[in-house]
């Protein structure tokens, strides 16, 4: 699996709108909304490199209100969730 932080900057007046629309996109995990320089944050899950030009260049781009993306591909995935999970021995 390959993950992908997508920076999202949208039209103020349609942030919420733009949102829906990325978070439906096949590929797209989750879609935050977000304080400071960028309005949203996109996780892309795909599993191929290729797949990322698809849902970014391809459709996420595209979404009527989207100004400007940035797009950072993650090289490994550090998660407590994660660890938790795999530590777990199901006591309870």
């Amino acid at each position: 699996m390959i993950t992908a932080i997508v920076f999202v900057k949208a039209d103020v007046a349609s942030i919420p709108e733009v949102a829906e629309e990325i978070a439906a996109l096949e590929g797209v995990s989750e879609v935050y909304s977000v304080t400071g320089q960028i309005d949203l944050i996109a996780m892309i899950r795909v599993s191929k490199h290729e797949d990322i030009a698809a849902v970014v260049a391809d459709s996420l781009n595209k979404v009527t209100g989207v100004t400007s993306t940035e797009t950072h591909i993650a090289f490994r995935t550090f998660s407590k969730h994660d660890l938790e999970s795999a530590f777990s021995l199901g006591l309870e």
